[in-house]
């Protein structure tokens, strides 16, 4: 059994109905990233993609911060090996094996480096107005290896990624909103309140159809139109077999909200 380090920093987990809050516990540090929280990371997002019952998670950072990224010291032997793999199992950043259920993340505080490229490895970002963003690897010189290079470009454009990219800047809440990084701002200290929030209007949807729809789109990001366009059909397929799917008829010849299962 690994040995487990309070000093490390923990990753919490809490089911709340349909939802899977995993929270960033190593608030006297900020929540500077270790080897140890990145395992328990990996294993609270294969339970949340693993488990029938929840259809979407939450992830947030205890204290005043989201985190001020990597603990760089306990990381660097593996980056001058070139480690980064999950060994096949779901993958936080969303590098290898993608989590198939929605990410809503709510971020506060100092949001760095590692921070930024988890937040873009989910799908919705809700940010609290006292956020401060900064991509700086280049200031200890190494690059962003957890998707920033990609998905700066892919949310804000070339210009807007190299900008914060290339100078390391800080920027706050409202650029970070403007490029397109984040998806709300709200007053600090409501983040999580408000990410609970709209996870839980996901939850009013079938499961498998929006599984599917993260699927598809991406799909479109991986492997491009052509090939997104040739799975739609078989997908709809699947979905309209479901029992989810005659519920979502009769709901609609109703008028009433659908009332879903996963099936």
């Amino acid at each position: 059994m690994t040995q487990f380090d309070p000093a490390e920093g923990n990753i919490t987990t809490e089911v709340r109905g349909r939802i899977l809050l995993i929270g960033l516990d190593r608030p006297a540090k900020m929540n500077g990233y270790t080897p140890q929280m990145a395992r328990q990371l990996v294993e609270a997002f294969e339970h949340l993609d693993t488990e029938d019952d929840l259809w979407c998670g939450v992830l947030f950072g205890h204290g005043a911060h989201f985190t001020a990224g990597l603990d760089l010291p306990k990381f660097h032997s593996g980056m001058k090996e070139g480690r980064r793999s999950t060994s096949g199992r779901i993958d936080p950043m969303s590098l290898g094996r993608r989590c198939r259920k929605p990410i809503v993340t709510a971020v506060q505080g100092v949001t760095f480096t590692l921070g930024i490229e988890m937040m873009l490895a989910g799908d919705i970002v809700v940010a609290a107005d006292d956020c401060r963003f900064s991509q700086l690897e280049p200031m200890r010189g190494i690059h962003a290896a957890g998707g920033a290079t990609m998905r700066f470009v892919d949310r804000g454009g070339w210009g807007n990624a190299m900008y914060h990219l290339l100078t390391s800047d800080e920027f706050d809440a409202t650029e970070a909103h403007r490029i397109g990084l984040v998806q709300e701002v709200v007053p600090a200290g409501t983040q999580l309140e408000r990410a609970i929030e709209i996870a839980e209007v996901i939850c009013t949807n079938a499961p498998l159809a929006v599984q599917a729809t993260k699927a598809s789109s991406a799909r479109y990001i991986r492997e491009g139109e052509e090939a997104c366009i040739e799975a739609l059909g078989s997908t709809q397929a699947e979905l309209a077999a479901t029992e989810d799917a005659a519920e979502g008829v009769a709901a609609f010849r109703e008028r009433r909200p659908g009332s879903f299962i996963g099936r």
